[in-house]
């Protein structure tokens, strides 16, 4: 029974180990010469001016939410549009009935105003 498991425990050992080996060859051998600039924190080509810890506004949460929700969208309609021809019929109502429900999702997201930035 765990002979079948052999292969993925072999694979996730080998993988463990390329990886530290990478992380540890780097290590001793990359160049170190930190200077102050160097370790300044940096930040889109000018100086960082306010704490790190600062409050976002959750209306950038949500256009990231929403973002990965229709990314994710994607994710199911391209493998769908391979095996189309397979599907037939149902499978053109249930897509339509999943971009539907995004639709319906994306159009009360946009009446609530969650796309508008202020």
């Amino acid at each position: 029974m765990l002979t079948e498991y052999f292969p993925v425990l072999l694979f996730l050992a080998v993988s463990a180990v390329i990886g530290i080996a990478l992380i540890v060859i780097g290590n001793l051998l990359g160049p170190r010469k930190p200077t102050a600039e160097k370790a300044s924190p940096y930040e889109c080509g000018f100086e960082a001016f306010e704490d790190a810890r600062m409050r976002f506004d959750v209306r950038y949460y949500l256009i990231a939410i929403l973002f990965i929700i229709f990314d994710l969208e994607i994710a199911f309609v391209f493998p769908w549009a391979t095996v189309f021809g397979k599907l037939g019929v149902v499978g053109l109502v249930e897509m339509g009935m999943f971009l539907l429900l995004l639709v319906i999702g994306f159009v009360y997201v946009w009446k609530k105003g969650a796309l508008e930035w202020e």
